[in-house]
């Protein structure tokens, strides 16, 4: 009846539609480097008061990701993250596929503290190990919870101490910035971190990401074609990105998803059913009776199953997007408790 799925299911909003609609037969320079990009990008200096960042348009977060983590590495070092972050557990061994090893700690809420950052540096002290140097967080995580301006601060004082660049993979950063639980800005993650992503792809666009970077990466260009990631149509992506941040779109539609996320877990606590971890986001991981999950599905409803609890429950994640109608949610509702 509804996919819970993801929250990139559906296409595009349609004003970014109809962007691209408006401006399919311009004749533009390719490779990123047309006044569309330009655009876009002088929006995103000034959304993060960095009138010198270096902003680049990707087209997916995976992509991303590994073109900059091999961007600031040398052939020796490594990335720390928590042992659910998205480089770890859902990129097919990208990161270590470009020669650099991804060092975990254990994280119960999915988010990395200096604690953890210095565990995983003391088991690394000799040149017969991996050096790690980047230390890689997501915003929201992967389970739906977010860092607070005091963490992300503590973690970039533990990096600043230790000589590591901070990147924030900011796949789902329009549902953390526009949670009530947030504290952050744009030119908070500007200044506290070195490099970071603002998510098209799950927020509204056809395909996207926009790498903003703080500390200079020697021929990063170089690095993106290498790794085949310099769109010969790179207008699509600046016009996207236009759409979404000159009116305050992006935002908008980031707060529909959380709000509708709010209302599945609202509801689905006011029947009773517990939630591992509280998730201020649009990811919500809710504990179902085995059979409640099969009569769901049953009804045609999609979600990831994230892991069994034991024997008779099982843990589910449940998305929403910018377009998740506000029916879907009271329909899924009403199914839930006549299971």
């Amino acid at each position: 009846m509804y996919s819970f799925r993801n929250d990139y299911s559906e296409g595009a909003h349609p004003s970014v539609l109809k962007a691209l609609c408006e401006t399919n037969l311009e004749q533009t320079c390719g490779y990123g480097l047309d006044p569309r990009c330009m655009a876009a990008a002088d929006l995103v200096r000034n959304l993060c008061a960095a009138p010198n960042a270096a902003i680049h348009f990707l087209v997916g977060g995976t992509q991303a990701n590994l073109v900059i983590i091999d961007a600031l590495l040398r052939p020796y070092e490594a990335v720390i993250a928590a042992h659910t972050g998205h480089v770890n557990v859902h990129e097919t061994g990208a990161i270590e596929a470009t020669g650099h090893k991804v060092c975990t700690a254990l994280s119960n809420d999915g988010k990395l503290t200096p604690a953890l950052v210095e565990s995983v540096l003391s088991a690394h002290s000799s040149e017969h190990m991996v050096l790690p140097r980047v230390v890689y967080i997501s915003d929201t995580t992967e389970i739906g919870t977010l860092y607070t301006k005091a963490e992300l601060t503590a973690l970039r004082r533990c990096c600043d101490a230790h000589d590591l660049l901070l990147f924030l993979d900011g796949a789902r950063l329009g549902s953390a910035l526009t949670s009530p639980e947030n504290d952050l800005t744009l030119p908070d993650l500007f200044a506290l971190t070195d490099v970071f992503t603002i998510g098209g792809t799950k927020n509204g666009a056809l395909f996207g990401e926009a790498l903003v970077l703080r500390t200079p990466c020697a021929h990063f260009r170089w690095h993106m074609k290498q790794r085949g990631a310099v769109l010969a149509k790179g207008r699509l992506l600046g016009i996207q990105f236009q759409a979404l941040l000159e009116n305050g779109l992006y935002f908008e539609i980031a707060r529909h998803a959380n709000d509708m996320a709010f209302r599945l877990r609202d509801g689905i606590a006011a029947l009773g059913f517990p939630f591992p971890v509280a998730s201020p986001s649009n990811q919500q991981f809710p504990v179902l009776p085995n059979a409640a999950v099969a009569a769901l599905q049953a009804k045609g409803y999609e979600f990831e199953i994230d892991h069994a609890v034991d024997d008779a429950h099982t843990c589910i994640r449940l998305v929403t997007s910018w377009a998740t109608p506000q029916d879907a949610v009271d329909a899924f509702l009403k199914d839930l408790a006549a299971c």
